[in-house]
C-alpha cells in the first residue's frame, strides 16, 4: 500500500519541504511539498537522493569491530561498553587531553546529536575537541561573539525585503544558503531584480550567483580584507557613514575612522586587482541603497585574514545603518531559542582563554583549530593526544593536509566513529557505531531555523521506524557519556546522580527536548522558567522541564508542529535591538581589542612565484562536502572533480581541455584534470573540496568509482589563518605544472587464450 510522508532535507541548509511517497520500507518518490510556507515546493537534486543514502548497501546498519581478519558485527552492549572502558583507560593513563574529539558538518544537522554533544563533552573531559569549525564559519562566530556578545548571533540577509544585495566569497545558488537558510534563492534572487533592487558578487570565480546577478567583480583570492578596508574608509571620508537608529548603542566610530583612515582605494587596488574607482562606487552605492544587505560565506572565511573580514562585513552593515532593519541584515526570532537556552549557562562565546600543546593555537568556544589535531597525535610528550572519537566527521578528506592525519591517525591506540560509512577517517576505527538514517529519525532543525530568512519552524516525523537493535545519534551519545560518568565516579551520591539522570534523558528523549525548548521560546508560555533558570541555575531544569511539560500550555509545544506537519510561519524578521543583544552593557563596540591589535602592522601580501597559483575551492549543487558522494544519481554524468583555469594560464602551461595538471606544495600533490573557462581569474585555479575516495580500505563504492583526488592533500597545515589558525583553504599558492604525458606503447599482436589455461 502506497503512504505518503511529509519530511525536511536537511542535507543543506536550506531546510525543503519534501513529500515522500513510499511502500513500507520503499521509496517510491520524493518531491518538493508546495504546502510547506518557506520552500514551496522548492527542492535541489540532493533531496532526490535520500533514497539512495536509505537504500544504500555501503551504509552500516550494525555496530562493527575491527579486527585481524576484517571488521566483524557485535552487539550495542558489548560496543558502548569497550569503547568507554577503551576511552577511560587511556586517560587514567594518560590524563584527560590525551582523547581528542572531532565533530563534523553534519552534527549540526541533527538535532538528536546537538542535544546530547554538550553532555558527552562533559562526560570526557578533553580540552582536546576539535570540529568542521575551524575548517568553515569560525570567523562569523567570533565577530557576533565580539559585536553582539553571543557567538551564534549571526545577523541574517532579509533578502525577500533588501533593494542592493553584496555577496561576497559566497555562492548561494549552489550552497542553498550557508548561516542563511534560504530555499529557492534563485527565485528570490529573481524577486529581488524584479522589484527593482540589485544584486551585486564579489568573487575570483564567476559562479552560479554571479551569472545571475547585476554586477560580479573579479577580486584576487585571500585580499577580502583590504577590499574591506578600503570600503569603510570610503564611507568615512566621503560622509556616508549613518548608523541611524544604531548610533544610540554604537561606540568605537572615531576609532575606527582613525584605524582605516590610511587604507584608501588607490593604497590596495593593484593588491586586490579592483580599479580604486570601483572600490569606490562599491561603498557609495551600499550607502545609497534604500536598504542593503552585505553577506559574506568560506570564501571569506577560509583566507589568511578571515577574522578582520567577517568583523568588516558586520561593520559596514552597521555603519550604513542596515543592521536590524528591514531588507538589511537581521536577528531571526526562532520558537526554539538556541541563544537565549545557551547563555543560560553563560557559554555565550570564548577566545584564547588557553593554547594548544603543540603550536600554541587559541581555542575558541571550547575547541582547537583543525590546523594542530593531527600534530598533536605525533608530537611525543606529555598530553600527547592517543585515543580519537569522530561524529559525522570526516576530516582526512575535509581538513588540510590529510595525508598527515591519515599518519596519525595510524599510530593511535583507540579510535571509535560515530558514523554511517567506512570512510576515509573512519577506516582507521577500532570501532564503529552507526546511527539510524536521515529518514529513520524525526528531523528538527534549530540550527538552521535560528539563521533563517524568515521565523520558521517545523518538526517532521521518521518516514520509516528505527529498525530493530539500531540507535539514534542522541541514544549512542548519552549511552557514552553515561558509561564514561559511570567508571569517572567516586561516591555513591554521583552514581546515584548519574542514574537519575539517565533516566531522565531516556524518559525526555529528543522530542521531549524539543517539546521543552519550544515551550521555554518566546513563541510558548515558558518566561517565568527561563527567567527562574537565569536565577537559579541549569540544576534546576529537570524539576522545571517537569512541571513545565506536564502543565497546561497554550503557547507552541511539538504538538502543533505534529498538527503542521507541513510547518508554520512565523513571520518575517523584526528589528530586535537593543533586547536581543548579550554584549554586558547591550551596546555595540565596534572596535574590540582583538580587531584593533589585528590590524596593527596588517601586510600586503606577496604575490604567488612564477610557477604557483592561488587555489580557491567550489561548490556544486549535487554536492555537500565529502559526505553526499556515494549516490549514483548525485556523482553520474561527467566528472566535476577538476582544476578551472583561465585560458591564459592553460596556454602558459601548455594544456587543454581534459589534459591533466600537478598540483603540489609541501603537503604532497595531485592530479587531476584541466576545466578551461574564463569564469575564473588568470593567476586563479579552482578545485572541488571533498573528493578522491580511493584510500586502502574506503567501502564507498560509488564514491570510489567517481574519482576525483582530495584538494587537501596539498593544503598545508602550515598555513594559517592569521588570528585564529584556523584552516586556510582559499588564496593558498600551490606549484602547478603539466603531468607528463604517457608514451603509448607499442601494438603488438596475441593470441587469445583460453580463460581456463
Amino acid at each position: 500500500m502506497k503512504q505518503t510522508h511529509y519530511h525536511t532535507c536537511n542535507l543543506c541548509e536550506a531546510m525543503c519541504g519534501i513529500e515522500i511517497e513510499h511502500r513500507g520500507d520503499e521509496v517510491l518518490a520524493i518531491r518538493g511539498d508546495k504546502d510547506d510556507p518557506f520552500s514551496k515546493g522548492h527542492i535541489c537534486p540532493k533531496a532526490v537522493a535520500l533514497q539512495d543514502l536509505h537504500h544504500d548497501p555501503d551504509r552500516l546498519r550494525h555496530p562493527v569491530k575491527r579486527t585481524a581478519d576484517g571488521w566483524v558485527p557485535i552487539s550495542w552492549d558489548e560496543a558502548l561498553d569497550e569503547t568507554a572502558r577503551r576511552l577511560h583507560n587511556i586517560q587514567e593513563a594518560h590524563g584527560k587531553d590525551s582523547v581528542a574529539l572531532y565533530f563534523g558538518n553534519p552534527t549540526a544537522h541533527n538535532h538528536g546529536a546537538l542535544f546530547t554533544l554538550l553532555p558527552f563533552v562533559k562526560a570526557l573531559r578533553s580540552r582536546q575537541r576539535y570540529s568542521a569549525t575551524s575548517a568553515d564559519q569560525l570567523p562569523h562566530q567570533l565577530a557576533a561573539w565580539q559585536l553582539f556578545g553571543h557567538q551564534a548571533l549571526f545577523p541574517i540577509p532579509d533578502v525577500d525585503r533588501t533593494d542592493y544585495f553584496l555577496i561576497i566569497g559566497g555562492n548561494p545558488l549552489a550552497s542553498n544558503g550557508s548561516i542563511m537558510t534560504v530555499p529557492d534563492v534563485k527565485g528570490r534572487l529573481k524577486a529581488l531584480q524584479k522589484r527593482g533592487g540589485r544584486v551585486v558578487v564579489i568573487d575570483p570565480r564567476r559562479t552560479e550567483t554571479a551569472k545571475v546577478a547585476d554586477e560580479h567583480h573579479f577580486v584576487r583570492p585571500g585580499t577580502d580584507v583590504y577590499l574591506l578596508l578600503a570600503i569603510v574608509q570610503v564611507l568615512f571620508e566621503e560622509l556616508l557613514v549613518a548608523p541611524g537608529q544604531l548610533d544610540k548603542i554604537l561606540d568605537g566610530k572615531k576609532d575606527l575612522a582613525r584605524l582605516v583612515a590610511n587604507w584608501k582605494p588607490e593604497k590596495v587596488a593593484d593588491t586586490v586587482g579592483l580599479p580604486a574607482d570601483a572600490i569606490r562606487k562599491l561603498a557609495r552605492d551600499i550607502a545609497a541603497a534604500p536598504r542593503a544587505a552585505i553577506y559574506s560565506r568560506v570564501g571569506v572565511t577560509t583566507s589568511a585574514h578571515s577574522t578582520l573580514s567577517a568583523w568588516l562585513v558586520y561593520v559596514i552593515n552597521i555603519l550604513t545603518g542596515n543592521l536590524d532593519r528591514e531588507g538589511g541584515v537581521m536577528f531571526t526570532k526562532p520558537a526554539f531559542d538556541i541563544v537565549a537556552i545557551g547563555a543560560l549557562s553563560g557559554d555565550t562565546g570564548s577566545f584564547d582563554r588557553y593554547r594548544s600543546r603543540v603550536h600554541g593555537y587559541p581555542e575558541f568556544g571550547g575547541e582547537f583549530p583543525v590546523t594542530t589535531l593531527a600534530d598533536e597525535m605525533l608530537t611525543p610528550g606529555q598530553g600527547q593526544v592517543k585515543a580519537f572519537v569522530t561524529h559525522a566527521g570526516n576530516p582526512v578528506l575535509s581538513c588540510p593536509d590529510g595525508n598527515k592525519l591519515d599518519r596519525a591517525l595510524e599510530g593511535l591506540e583507540f579510535m571509535v566513529s560515530i558514523d554511517l560509512y567506512i570512510n576515509e577517517t573512519s577506516r582507521h576505527a577500532n570501532i564503529i557505531l552507526p546511527p539510524t538514517g536521515q529518514l529513520e529519525h524525526g528531523q528538527f532543525d534549530p540550527i538552521f531555523q535560528a539563521v533563517a530568512v524568515r521565523n520558521v519552524v517545523k518538526y517532521a516525523a521518521a518516514p520509516f521506524a528505527k529498525p530493530e537493535d539500531a540507535l539514534h545519534d542522541w541514544e549512542i551519545l548519552h549511552g557514552l557519556a553515561t558509561r564514561l560518568n559511570r567508571l569517572k565516579a567516586k561516591t555513591q551520591r554521583e552514581r546515584l546522580q548519574i542514574a537519575a539522570t539517565d533516566r531522565f534523558m531516556r524518559k525526555l528523549g529528543d522530542t521531549g527536548i524539543i517539546d521543552l525548548g519550544l515551550r521555554l521560546g518566546p513563541y510558548g508560555t515558558g518566561g517565568k522558567v527561563m527567567e527562574q533558570l537565569k536565577r537559579e541555575g541549569l540544576h534546576k531544569l529537570p524539576r522545571l522541564a517537569w512541571q513545565l511539560l506536564r502543565g497546561k500550555h497554550k503557547g507552541l509545544t511539538l504538538q502543533t508542529l505534529k498538527d503542521n506537519p507541513h510547518g508554520i510561519d512565523l513571520g518575517p524578521l523584526q528589528p530586535a535591538l537593543p533586547e536581543r543583544l548579550f554584549t554586558r552593557d547591550q551596546r555595540i563596540n565596534l572596535v574590540p581589542a582583538l580587531y584593533f591589535r589585528a590590524l596593527q602592522g596588517l601586510p600586503v601580501p606577496k604575490a604567488p612565484k612564477e610557477d604557483e597559483m592561488l587555489v580557491i575551492g567550489r561548490r556544486h549543487v549535487r554536492s555537500n562536502n565529502s559526505w553526499m558522494h556515494n549516490s549514483q544519481r548525485l556523482v553520474k554524468g561527467k566528472s566535476r572533480c577538476n582544476v578551472m583555469i583561465h585560458p591564459q594560464d592553460a596556454e602558459r602551461l601548455q594544456v587543454g581541455e581534459g589534459d591533466d595538471v600537478v598540483l603540489s606544495s609541501d603537503a604532497g600533490n595531485i592530479t587531476l584534470p584541466v576545466w578551461v573557462s574564463e569564469d575564473i581569474m588568470p593567476g586563479v585555479i579552482s578545485v572541488p573540496h571533498g573528493w578522491g575516495h580511493d584510500r586502502q580500505g574506503v567501502l564507498l563504492d560509488v564514491a570510489r568509482r567517481a574519482g576525483g583526488a582530495s584538494i587537501n592533500d596539498v593544503l598545508t597545515t602550515g598555513r594559517v589563518e592569521s588570528v585564529t589558525a584556523m584552516a586556510q583553504l582559499n588564496g593558498v599558492p600551490v606549484k602547478v605544472e603539466a603531468a607528463a604525458k604517457p608514451t603509448s606503447p607499442k601494438r603488438t599482436r596475441t593470441k587469445k587464450v583460453a580463460a581456463d589455461a
